[in-house]
């Protein structure tokens, strides 16, 4: 059983940087497609940004411009940058992990985020 696991969240103010880092507990596990979901009170959680093998990235519309993912495919390390971050970005962030496509097959326990005004 792979198990994913994240660190990096924590308290930041608005505007502030933070780095999520996710690894795969399984050297040979190769998802075909990884990624960060979030969940907020109250609110479904959402798919931030994916990354496939081949470095393909997509993201949401409301984080465009201040996340970056990044992959390395050996070992299975997804990270997400967060620049510019907002009150409405605090959320617990999960890393998942996809064989061929979502939904995903593996989830990470999840790191909280907030972000004060």
């Amino acid at each position: 059983q792979v198990q994913l696991v994240e660190s990096g969240g924590g308290l930041v103010q608005a505007g502030g940087s933070l780095r999520l880092s996710c690894a795969a507990s399984r050297s040979t596990f190769s998802p075909k497609v990884m990624g960060w979901y979030r969940q907020a009170p109250g609110k479904q959680r959402e798919l931030v940004a994916s990354i496939n093998r081949s470095g393909s990235t997509n993201y949401a519309d409301s984080v465009k411009g201040r996340f970056t993912i990044s992959r390395d495919n050996a070992p299975n390390t997804v990270y997400l940058q967060m620049n510019s971050l907002k009150p409405e970005d605090t959320a617990v962030y999960y890393c998942a992990a996809a064989r061929t496509w979502w939904p995903p097959d593996y989830w990470g326990q999840g790191t909280q985020v907030t972000v004060s005004s």
